[in-house]
């Protein structure tokens, strides 16, 4: 009992509603880099954290049959993991860093979200192709597409079974702290990673950041002109 008491204001966070059970069952593939680049504050957990793709063998979700879009490929981005609760994180399943790969598809798809919203009305904003390919993409797809994701880590061995976790976190996704999150304009910009942290990250892989470069292009979908690149930050 003291167990569940503990637990209860975590599944009470779960307002929202992803039918766990009925999501397509696709497949994670690629690796997960993730670089530290500072301690963290209290909106940002316990560290600050740069996702970066592997140019050889990016993270991706290929999502179950009739899904569009078929494929997300994250891009780097800022994360902290999950955002579990503390009292949370004791329960197996819920450690911020256990779901990591479905963590970095969610996280990029509000960053993504928050360019194509400001692209609307700012035609200076660039949009790759990956972004793009989600500008159809409600909020409620984007809670359904991280349960998609640990299904994905699950049915591949890569984490174990789990009867709570994924259906809990997905229902929290889909509530109205991720929805306030998914309506804010004029995120883009601070979403974006630093210059500096960008070069890091080149530094620890090059080519880093070449494909999300070369896909770059304005809001109405045509190629960007091409910059001058100070350092190679492209994969």
């Amino acid at each position: 009992m003291p167990r569940l008491a503990l637990l209860l204001p975590l599944l009470l966070a779960a307002c929202g509603w992803v039918d766990y059970d009925a999501l397509p069952e696709g497949r994670i593939k690629g690796t997960v880099f993730v670089m530290w680049v500072g301690e963290g504050s209290s909106t940002e957990g316990a560290g600050k954290f740069v996702y970066v793709p592997n140019p050889r063998d990016p993270l991706r979700l290929e999502r179950g049959e009739g899904a569009t879009p078929a494929e997300i490929r994250p891009e780097m981005i800022y994360t902290d993991g999950g955002s579990i609760p503390k009292p949370g994180q004791m329960f197996k399943g819920f450690s911020p860093w256990g779901y990591a790969p479905a963590y970095m598809i969610h996280d990029w798809l509000f960053v993504a979200h928050h360019c194509l919203t400001d692209a609307a009305t700012d035609p200076g904003i660039p949009l790759s192709e990956a972004k793009l390919a989600i500008k159809d993409m409600d909020f409620h797809e984007s809670a359904e597409i991280i349960g998609e994701a640990i299904k994905a880590l699950i049915a591949s061995g890569q984490v174990a079974t789990n009867d709570v976790a994924p259906q809990v976190i997905s229902g929290a996704v889909a509530g109205p702290i991720s929805y306030n999150r998914w309506t804010v304009k004029g995120a883009c910009p601070a979403d974006q990673v630093t210059a500096a942290h960008r070069a890091q990250a080149e530094a620890a892989i090059p080519g880093a950041g070449q494909r999300q470069l070369r896909a770059m292009t304005d809001a109405k979908g045509a190629p960007l002109a091409p910059a001058r690149i100070i350092t190679t930050l492209s994969f």
